[in-house]
C-alpha cells in the first residue's frame, strides 16, 4: 500500500548474491513481478526497462525483477537479453507472497494461480511510492518516469 513500508526481503540473485531489500536504502527501487524467464511479455517488459537502463541509473534508481524462476533460468534470461539489472529468485515464493503478487488468474478460458504483473516504487527511506498494477510492457520506463518525473 503507497505510503507504508516495502516488506523488507533476502534472497539470491542470478549470480547466487544475496539481496537485501534493505541494502538499497538511500535509492529509489523499481521491484518489479513477472511471471516467468523468456516469455513474449516478461521479456518485452525486461528489454524496456534494459532499453531505458541509463535514464533510470542517471536518476539513482536500482530495479530489480522478482520471479519464481530459478537461478538457472534467471542467468540465461539476463545473459540472453544482456539485461544489466538484479534478477532475484523466488523459487520458495516469500517474496510475492509478501507482496501479495501471487493470485488467481485468467488465461485463454483457464484459471490458475500465478505471478500478477505489479511494479512497486519504493522512495529513498523504503517506503512504498506508487504501485503499477496495470503494467504496459512494451512502455514499463514510461510508467515509471511519469511517477519519478525523470527527464
Amino acid at each position: 500500500m503507497p505510503g507504508s513500508k516495502a516488506p523488507d526481503f533476502s534472497a539470491l540473485d542470478q549470480d547466487g548474491n544475496n539481496i537485501k531489500l534493505s541494502d538499497f536504502l538511500g535509492k529509489k527501487v523499481v521491484l518489479y513481478f513477472y511471471p516467468h524467464d523468456n516469455t513474449p511479455g516478461c521479456t518485452n517488459q525486461a528489454c524496456n526497462l534494459r532499453d531505458n537502463f541509463s535514464l533510470l541509473k542517471k536518476n539513482n534508481i536500482e530495479i530489480l525483477g522478482v520471479s519464481t524462476d530459478g537461478m538457472k533460468s534467471h542467468k540465461k534470461f539476463a545473459e540472453k537479453y544482456k539485461l544489466p539489472f538484479t534478477l532475484i529468485v523466488d523459487e520458495a515464493m516469500k517474496i510475492v507472497n509478501l507482496y501479495k503478487v501471487w493470485q488467481w488468474k485468467k488465461f485463454m478460458g483457464k484459471t490458475y494461480e500465478g505471478i500478477v504483473r505489479t511494479t512497486f516504487l519504493i522512495d529513498e527511506k523504503g517506503q512504498i511510492a506508487h504501485i503499477i498494477d496495470q503494467v504496459k510492457t512494451k512502455s514499463h520506463t514510461e510508467q515509471i518516469a511519469a511517477f519519478w518525473k525523470l527527464t
